[in-house]
């Protein structure tokens, strides 16, 4: 069974004592592909670093929403140089949150826009955070028109409806451990999304999936979450890992597996 973990963060400071061991978990659980995202500059050089030290990891680059207020506008440049490197396979984490920071609004408008803009003009993927911003989000991408503008939103926290309108604009949905949680909504929302538009992600160090909730999240647990949609659907898990790891290679443009 191949799975691919398509969002987290491996350059967090809680997989500094042992990612190494992180890694390897997770081939040993057959995780084949690991996509690990950056939150702002800094953490572009690390997710860099990481994808150029285990075969199996690649990178996002990108500005999250909750980090604009320390850059410039300008550091959007030098994403675009970032993501010049070979294992670059996405534009991310962006997007907008209105949760943690309504102050920044505008900013996080204007950097939201210019990394949609970006991962259309370098034909890369985006990764969209959204947390109580989802009109919003909705409102740039119309601003954008008919930019080719593709992508998953990750983490997905919004209802059936709007799952509807991003899928008719082509973008992809994954969601994270909470989808595993004791009355959790997500189950019933997750129905709603085509199994060819569907990925899987851990979203780790956070959003730890049962059994493991409570404990440091990582790529390995990746298979608890595609357990959940094999539940959800009524499907062999096999079925549901084959798809979403197709999934995955074609919207990240990841090489085959060996």
């Amino acid at each position: 069974m191949e799975l691919i973990d398509t969002h987290c963060h491996l350059q967090f400071d809680a997989f500094d004592a042992d990612r190494d061991e992180v890694v390897q978990r997770a081939r040993d659980a057959g995780v084949q592909a690991i996509v690990t995202l950056a939150t702002d500059l800094p953490s572009c050089s690390k997710v860099l670093e990481l994808a150029e030290t285990y075969p199996d990891v690649y990178a996002g680059v990108g500005i999250h929403p909750t980090d604009v207020a320390r850059h410039r506008e300008a550091d959007v440049e030098r994403i675009r140089e970032l993501a010049k490197h070979p294992r670059v396979v996405a534009i991310g984490e962006i997007g907008m949150d209105f949760y943690w920071d309504r102050s920044t609004a505008d900013l996080q408008r204007r950097f939201f826009r210019r990394q949609l803009e970006l991962a259309a003009d370098l034909n890369l993927p985006v990764v969209i955070h959204n947390r109580r911003a989802g009109s919003a989000i909705l409102e740039v991408l119309n601003e954008l028109g008919t930019l080719p503008v593709k992508g998953v939103f990750h983490c997905y926290s919004e209802g059936k409806q709007y799952a509807s309108e991003v899928l008719e604009r082509g973008f992809y949905i994954s969601f994270t451990g909470n989808i595993t949680y004791s009355k959790s909504k997500w189950p019933e929302i997750s129905k709603v999304v085509p199994l060819e538009r569907l990925l899987l992600e851990t979203d780790s160090p956070f959003m730890t999936p049962v059994p493991h909730r409570g404990k440091r999240n990582e790529p390995a647990f990746v298979k608890h979450i595609a357990e959940k949609h094999a539940a959800i659907r009524e499907m062999d898990i096999n079925e549901i890992a084959r798809m979403t790891s197709a999934n995955a290679r074609s919207l990240f443009n990841l090489p085959e597996r060996p």
